[in-house]
């Protein structure tokens, strides 16, 4: 009998935590052959990131996984043998009471944030008991190390990505408008949160002396573009060119379609959590803007990764990754931008062979999924 699994999730307007819950559920799936119900509290939000799921009802079956309406009140149902609380997301009130007459109990599980900070190893896998039912929650960690709970990724993921890159590069472009790009070209995809930083990064983009394409996804960012081009509003398949810069917004994607970006560009920009992991997977060069906290919290978790991340760049090219990636993140003064910019662009050649180097190091602190399964498995015993 095939294990099963509940996974819940609340949908922000960021889209990282269902993005990662779906991913998470897909491969449970795909990878283990287990039997996953996505909970989702905003059925349409689910839809802008996987347009394959139409429901408007209760639940839809996508990619193997029933994908479930979590609505107030909710609907009366059997507890899983796994249950997932997506980080920190409250479970329903009677889905916690049917879990608590359960034999065996279910393993719960909070999946939390993934952070390259040196205490997630020591927090990974504490029990917590339930106050009033006899249940224990365990917090599951993702990191960067084999104590942690690793990393979310697919079995066959750098295989999907070689057949890629062999085979449809120019289909891709083309769907753009693009051919394939020019010897002395720079393919750049922007997908950021607000930020004071970015009018000094397009000037310092438009005033290169290579040329550069920036693909940028629409969402949140797209009202400062098209303040900085002094335009009214911007809209998927407009292309605006200002120096060396051409600017091409596309249309928010599905999550495969967003690997096909990052795989083919030559440089990263990403947001928050799930597009992060993935902009590091795809083996290419990436600047990452942590999700802004009280108290300027999210410096640490940039730090902590940049610290990780730069091991084995020489001193020039790290010290390059890091200024960029401090200064996109509010880390000193936005005028240091076309400095930073200068130094990345001078060191490009070495950052890009450290960001092929980089997914081999990647691989040891082992997949998220299998030690998840692992983990289950063993409470389950």
């Amino acid at each position: 009998m095939r294990a099963t699994w509940d996974i819940f999730c609340n949908v922000i307007d960021n889209y990282g935590d269902i993005g990662i819950a779906w991913r998470l559920a897909r491969g449970l799936v795909k990878d283990h052959g287990f039997d996953v119900r996505l909970w989702v509290d905003d059925m349409q939000a689910f839809h802008r990131i996987w347009p394959a799921f139409t429901s408007d009802g209760d639940q839809q079956v996508c990619e193997g996984v029933r994908v479930c309406a979590w609505r107030t009140p909710f609907v009366t149902t059997e507890p899983a043998q796994v249950v997932i609380e997506a980080f920190g997301c409250a479970l329903p009130e009677s889905y916690l009471t049917a879990m608590s007459v359960r034999a065996p109990a279910p393993v719960w599980i909070n999946l939390e944030y993934l952070s390259a900070e040196a205490w997630v190893a020591g927090h990974h896998g504490l029990p917590s008991p339930h106050p009033r039912l006899p249940l224990t929650k365990y917090f599951f960690f993702p990191g960067y190390t084999p104590d942690t709970g690793g990393l979310l990724v697919e079995a066959d993921l750098a295989d999907k990505r070689a057949t890629f890159l062999e085979n449809s590069l120019p289909a891709f472009w083309c769907q753009f408008g693009l051919e394939l790009p020019a010897a002395d070209e720079l393919r750049v995809s922007l997908f950021a949160y607000e930020n004071p930083a970015l009018p000094a990064l397009l000037d310092a983009w438009a005033a290169d002396a290579r040329p550069i394409t920036c693909l940028v996804p629409e969402g949140r960012v797209t009202p400062q573009l098209a303040a900085w081009l002094a335009v009214y509003d911007l809209k998927a398949g407009e292309v605006h060119q200002r120096g060396a810069l051409r600017l091409q917004i596309v249309p928010f994607t599905d999550q495969d379609a967003y690997d096909h970006l990052l795989w083919a560009c030559d440089l990263n920009f990403v947001r928050g959590e799930d597009s992060c992991v993935r902009a590091q997977w795809a083996a290419r060069p990436l600047v990452w803007q942590a999700y802004p906290q009280d108290e300027r919290a999210h410096w640490e978790k940039l730090d902590a990764l940049l610290t990780r991340y730069t091991v084995g760049l020489d001193g020039v090219s790290a010290d390059a990754v890091s200024a960029l990636w401090r200064c996109w993140n509010g880390m000193g003064d936005a005028t240091e931008m076309a400095r930073c910019w200068a130094n990345w662009r001078a060191r490009q050649t070495a950052i890009e062979r450290h960001a092929q180097a980089w997914t081999t190091r990647l691989r040891l602190a082992g997949r998220l999924t299998g030690k998840l399964v692992e983990f289950a498995e063993n409470k389950l015993k």
